[in-house]
């Protein structure tokens, strides 16, 4: 296995210090220093018509000169080549094992953006002795997630997953001042789903999994939730579970709304209907707190903006509208809003976890973390009772063996 260079931390150290690196105005995770020569092999798993490449999981290693990619594996001769091509990798495979076994990289991105074979790609990655990139969500089941931690741990190996928008400059500027005070004691967060042609289960896992991502990095771990889960204008039973239209686990109900605590008494909301996309609009967040609110509208560097608590009346409303934040980096002109723009900070921050020997911040643990809210909610709404975390239900809730 070749051997990772040593990476200068005093930039990384005041990060995590502060929650975030300021590079003149502008908010971004610092660069990992660089090497002349290609100091790591780099190996991509995809699967074309089965998830594919995810949202440019093929890419993320192109903008390194400290990266060799040597090889791709996509059983599907046409994908593999297009990939191939794509990723400038030097090789191309139709077995993911076989290319793992002959070109034993250091680092490893599973792309597909469908969960039905995350487990067996991330245990054979771990065991080959590679350190991971996943796309999101995690994994299909927490048992599953659980497994591939487990070897990560053993293996000390560091696994990222890609939630993006945790490392977009805005949502680092958003905790950095949240810490300084601008919403006082934060007491609710409210997140609502895309709720398009998938509201309901699917639209919660899909895209659900980056908004518990980002509640989680701005309220800490869920202490319990309970749902409701209607299919229609009813609640949802057993016999309405199914498959969702991509391969990503059983879902159920085309109408959800839970609810979850956090420390410090703050309170937690998911809604995913498709009745309320016109009122809601794009998916996101709404942070209330003592000293006021912020709506979070997601994007890959998502949209900011503030009202500051005013004196409310039936007669004149709230004195304070919505206005944009102040020093809000998604404002700026020349940010990009790009896939490869926001895998590239995630990345760089895993290599860096990688030379540190710390968790990145995009970490398989925040990854199975945020999974454990979507199944939670299944089991919640399912059972129609409040459910404890962490879970102890580790099968999947809608699968008959839970």
């Amino acid at each position: 296995m070749t051997t990772i260079p040593f990476v200068m931390k005093t930039n990384r150290r005041r990060f995590l210090k502060r929650g975030l690196f300021m590079a003149g105005t502008a908010f971004a995770v610092p660069h990992v220093a660089r090497s002349a020569q290609p100091a790591y092999k780099a190996a991509i798993i995809g699967h074309t018509g089965q998830g594919n490449y995810g949202h440019g999981l093929d890419l993320i290693f192109n903008h390194r000169p400290d990266v060799q990619v040597v090889a791709v594996a996509d059983p599907d001769e046409e994908g593999r080549a297009q990939a191939q091509e794509r990723s400038r990798a030097a090789r191309a495979y139709a077995d993911y094992r076989e290319m793992l076994d002959k070109e034993t990289p250091d680092l490893v991105s599973i792309a597909p953006r469908w969960t039905n074979q995350h487990h067996a790609m991330a245990m054979a990655t771990l065991e080959s002795g590679a350190h991971l990139y996943m796309e999101k969500p995690f994994t299909r089941t927490l048992a599953e997630a659980d497994e591939i931690l487990a070897l990560a741990g053993r293996k000390d190996r560091r696994i990222a997953v890609a939630h993006q928008t945790r490392l977009a400059p805005s949502i680092l500027f958003l905790k950095q001042r949240m810490q300084e005070g601008l919403l006082g004691q934060l007491v609710q967060i409210d997140a609502h789903g895309k709720q398009d042609r998938r509201a309901g289960g699917e639209d919660m896992v899909v895209l659900g999994t980056h908004l518990f991502d980002l509640m989680r990095y701005l309220a800490g771990d869920v202490e319990w939730c309970s749902a409701d889960i209607l299919q229609e204008d009813r609640e949802a039973v057993g016999g309405d579970i199914h498959a969702a239209t991509e391969n990503i686990g059983p879902i159920l109900g085309n109408r959800i709304h839970a609810q979850f605590a956090f420390p410090n008494a703050v309170q937690g909301s998911f809604t995913s209907r498709e009745d309320l996309r016109e009122t809601l609009g794009p998916w996101g967040l709404m942070l209330t707190g003592s000293k006021g609110q912020v709506r979070v509208m997601m994007n890959m560097v998502p949209n900011l903006s503030w009202r500051e608590a005013g004196t409310w009346s039936p007669a004149s409303g709230w004195d304070k509208r919505f206005r944009a934040l102040p020093g809000d980096p998604s404002a700026a002109p020349d940010v990009s809003q790009s896939h490869t723009t926001a895998n590239r900070r995630v990345v760089d921050d895993w290599m860096e976890a990688i030379a540190d020997g710390r968790e990145p911040v995009c970490s398989g643990r925040a990854g199975m973390k945020s999974l454990e809210m979507i199944m939670g909610v299944f089991q919640a709404g399912l059972a129609r009772q409040r459910v404890p975390f962490p879970m102890t239900l580790r099968a999947h809730p809608l699968e008959p063996s839970a």
